[in-house]
């Protein structure tokens, strides 16, 4: 509202009477709340107050102007209710956001939040680019990689995602296994479309093969794992998901190398809201589901 300053003090005028009990109430001198009037009666060409001795007494349309006024600054109380409320509550949108990798470890533990918080309604969201938290495109995000270093966001560390290197059992039956390091340029893999990915896995696998050896390519990770399922090559991926397939054969012992960090992500403006916190526990405290070991 362009001039509400203005009419808000009109109202205060109409509800104290006077000019320095509405300068009282509002906690500005009395001579912007002349200032104001005289220009807000300006603008709308009607005379609003009938100024006497003991005060002002609004005219009808002051009267009109007051009404709506007061209607609005309610609405406007309520809406700044209803809006700290939402901080002090675990309900509403709960957007949350992650590379597709981590999808099938996120999913579960999203749906016990909502189990737990059922006026929530979770929204996940994967993406390869990154969502822009100022801009409130997410509540909280998990990356992996390097630390973030975003102004104005909140980073904590979560885990490390453990990589492993695997390949199907039929792809094994027709081709064996590498028996060392040296033996990787005899086998066929499944990897990114990108040869300069930064996934640490990506840098190791490029150091050890030439990428013609990566005969089969893909630009998401669902399609490289089903790839390696298939018997195309192979290839890397969670090992908390590898591990748990029995047509899936470890092809070597994960390397520390492999491994990605992962962090939280929050804006400082959402950090201590209640549904932010409450995710942020749920997550640190599920997050044996990233590196569990295999039964």
């Amino acid at each position: 509202m362009e001039h509400w300053d203005e009419v808000r003090t009109a109202y205060q005028v109409a509800r104290q009477g006077t000019v320095s009990g509405a300068a009282e109430v509002l906690g500005v001198h009395h001579a912007t709340v002349i200032r104001h009037i005289d220009a807000l009666e300006s603008r709308l060409g009607v005379k609003l107050f009938q100024r006497h001795a003991r005060g002002y007494t609004p005219t009808e349309s002051g009267e009109d102007l007051a009404r709506v006024a007061q209607t609005t600054e309610d609405q406007l109380h309520q809406l700044v209710g209803r809006i700290r409320g939402r901080g002090a509550d675990v309900s509403g949108d709960l957007i949350v956001t992650s590379i597709i990798e981590l999808s099938s470890f996120l999913v579960p533990v999203l749906t016990e939040f909502k189990e737990h918080y059922p006026d929530v309604v979770v929204r996940y969201l994967t993406d390869a680019r990154v969502f822009r938290l100022e801009y409130g495109e997410a509540h909280v995000a998990i990356r992996a990689g390097s630390a973030p270093d975003e102004p104005d966001n909140v980073v904590q560390p979560l885990t490390k995602l453990k990589t492993g290197l695997y390949a199907s059992q039929s792809y094994v039956d027709r081709n064996g296994l590498p028996k060392d390091e040296s033996d990787l340029k005899d086998h066929v893999f499944v990897a990114n479309d990108n040869p300069d990915g930064k996934a640490p896995f990506q840098r190791w696998l490029r150091s050890k093969v030439p990428y013609e050896r990566v005969v089969f390519r893909a630009t998401d990770t669902h399609s490289m794992i089903s790839a390696v399922k298939s018997g195309a090559g192979i290839g890397f991926m969670p090992v908390a998901l590898g591990c748990r397939d029995d047509d899936l054969v470890e092809v070597m012992p994960p390397l520390e190398e492999w491994a990605a960090p992962l962090w939280l992500v929050t804006h400082v403006d959402l950090h201590r809201t209640a549904k932010v916190q409450a995710l942020l526990a749920h997550l640190k405290e599920a997050v044996s589901v990233f590196d569990a070991p295999c039964s």
